[in-house]
């Protein structure tokens, strides 16, 4: 390139050298040869110019793969640390990865997977254990205590990550919560792809209200052991309640259900022995087999 800008800018001079000769043969040489030079040094000059942002685009690809590699690198690096005996280390990785994903779009799900996959470890602690009535010391677990807390910081984490309210990401995220153990779980007003929570286990009340999901929601074979606050979701790809237990109050008022899947269980009543179904509780699938009894 160099060679053929050489060569070029020196015909270019040429030229208009003997351009400027010919159609003013009374002008003087060196106005026609220093006309000449300057054409010939605008064509250099482009040349400079056309490298200058080739070298510049070079430089910026070389920092973005810099910037890729260190994102890798702290995802990896705050995955492993979740594995720490530490829990102030664990909490640290998820906030670290938080960040990554805040930084990082495109690490968002991934995140999300992580967390999800977290909460998906076995986990037995003895206030849980007694409020299920299994057998069990209700005194203080320091271990499962800290744990605990640990648990409940992946569990805010998730909500704080998921979209909501003028939020303009429009991306649909996907929880999948098959077996874990949840407490107070909450995704108030969170926009939301699939949520899978097969064989899950919910303590405490579970918030879910104004929920938007745009796939199914599955909650097979899971277990309420505290009240289920569904008012006002738009479930949009249907929800499944295939034997799924529920051991408190379950509320759906004005809550838009676009199907429903599969429903084989019983949901409680309040203590007067009324459903807690609100008078504007939309419902636009079959709820055969779906009955409100005492548990």
């Amino acid at each position: 390139m160099l060679l053929a800008t050489v060569l070029a800018a020196i015909a270019v001079t040429v030229a208009t050298t003997v351009a400027l000769l010919l159609v003013e043969p009374t002008a003087p040489r060196s106005e026609a040869v220093r006309t000449g030079a300057l054409s010939g040094g605008a064509v250099v000059a482009l040349y400079a110019l056309w490298l200058n942002d080739r070298r510049r685009r070079v430089e910026e690809d070389r920092h973005q793969l810099e910037g890729v590699k260190v994102a890798d690198e702290r995802f990896a690096r705050s995955v492993e640390l979740l594995g720490n005996e530490a829990d102030q280390v664990r909490v640290g990785a998820m906030h670290s990865l938080v960040w990554l994903a805040g930084s990082t779009p495109r690490y968002k799900q991934t995140v999300l997977d992580v967390l999800c996959a977290y909460l998906r470890r076995p986990f037995r602690h003895p206030e849980l254990l007694a409020e299920r009535g299994a057998a069990g010391d209700a005194a203080s677990d320091p271990d499962a205590d800290r744990e605990r807390e640990v648990r409940l910081s992946a569990q805010r984490l998730i909500a704080d990550l998921l979209p909501w309210g003028e939020d303009p990401d429009e991306r649909l995220y996907h929880l999948d919560l098959s077996g874990a153990c949840l407490e107070h779980f909450r995704l108030e007003g969170r926009r939301i792809g699939r949520l899978t929570a097969r064989r899950a286990r919910f303590h405490g009340i579970t918030q879910l209200g104004q929920l938007e999901a745009a796939k199914p929601v599955l909650f097979t074979d899971a277990s309420f052991l505290g009240r289920l606050d569904l008012r006002e979701a738009r479930l949009e790809g249907g929800i499944s309640f295939r034997r799924t237990r529920f051991h408190g109050e379950v509320s759906l008022d004005r809550t838009a259900v676009a199907t429903f899947l599969d429903i084989s269980t019983t949901a409680p009543a309040t203590q007067k022995g009324m459903p807690v179904i609100g008078p504007q509780t939309r419902i636009d699938g079959a709820v055969d087999g779906w009955a409100f009894a005492a548990p």
